[in-house]
């Protein structure tokens, strides 16, 4: 059997790390994942996703993330069931995240929690951010091109 899920989109809620009894951290939240189509006249429709972290992953996506960053999740999808208020029983399908990754998306109040967020300026050929390494100080002018072996 197989079952592996990626997900990537915005985190719609504040995010509250809790503590169970045990003393183990875990983290729900939910993802807006926007469809890859759109249809002609309407606007862009978007998918939620519950996602659930455990123990460091939790402590990780509580540390770097927050409501309206754009995340990059991987892990299982399970699904559970639970009683309402109203005593219906309800069934969840989220994702139990095994990894959270970064998007490349610059964070507005310019840094990535202890680090420096990247210099980010419009890609030519796609118009989107894109990082640049280095300044010009880093490089040094070199002969023709036809110093080049290719």
């Amino acid at each position: 059997m197989f079952n592996k899920a990626i997900l990537m989109g915005r985190i719609c809620n504040d995010l509250e790390l809790k503590t169970t009894q045990t003393g183990v951290s875990v983290l729900s939240f939910r993802i807006a994942v926007d469809r890859s189509y759109q249809a002609k006249g309407e606007e862009r429709k978007s998918d939620f996703f519950s996602v659930v972290a455990w123990r460091s992953t939790a402590e990780f996506i509580s540390r770097y993330f927050a409501k309206g960053r754009m995340i990059l999740v991987e892990g299982e999808l399970q699904t559970r069931q639970y009683v309402d208020k109203n005593g219906v029983t309800q069934n969840i399908v989220e994702l139990v995240a095994s990894n959270a990754h970064f998007t490349g998306e610059p964070k507005s109040s310019g840094s990535y929690g202890a680090y420096p967020a990247p210099t980010v300026a419009p890609s030519e050929t796609t118009g989107n951010a894109a990082p640049i390494a280095g300044n010009s100080g880093d490089f040094i002018e070199t002969g023709s091109d036809d110093d080049y072996p290719f």
